[in-house]
């Protein structure tokens, strides 16, 4: 007597063939899918590639950046002052020549003369021993 495997697997032995060929094809496919292709990007394709990589996944972050960046500018823009200079519309006066001369002269009192003095020369350095560091540290 027969098993009811060995029935179903003689009524669909004609189709094993076609099943094993459709079998080869995925599994071909699928290596295909797996092992990726390498290109190299000429001059003509890295714009885009660098567009499709770095700008337009993270489309949204730029967007807040250069929003960002154009209010620093409006700020930046209405903060500026457009009034010229007192100093460059009229030449000093005598009147404001002899105010710097008596400030010059007052800092110079306050300050005192601008002398030189000579510096003592530098102590030589005669390397110790550690040890002869420690007693001196310890004795006083």
């Amino acid at each position: 007597m027969k098993t009811p495997r060995e029935i179903l697997l003689k009524r669909h032995q004609a189709v094993e063939p076609k099943l094993d060929a459709i079998r080869n094809n995925v599994v071909r496919e699928g290596r295909r899918a797996a092992v990726p292709e390498f290109r190299v990007a000429g001059t003509a394709t890295l714009p885009m590639s660098i567009w499709r990589e770095l700008i337009f996944p993270c489309r949204r972050i730029w967007a807040g950046l250069a929003a960002v960046w154009i209010v620093i500018l409006a700020v930046n823009l209405s903060m500026r002052d457009h009034s010229p200079a007192v100093a460059m519309k009229s030449p000093p006066t005598s009147e404001m020549i002899m105010a710097w001369r008596q400030q010059q002269q007052l800092l110079t009192e306050l300050i005192g003369p601008n002398e030189t003095r000579a510096a003592a020369p530098p102590k030589p350095f005669a390397p110790q021993p550690r040890s002869e560091g420690r007693l001196e540290i310890l004795i006083t």
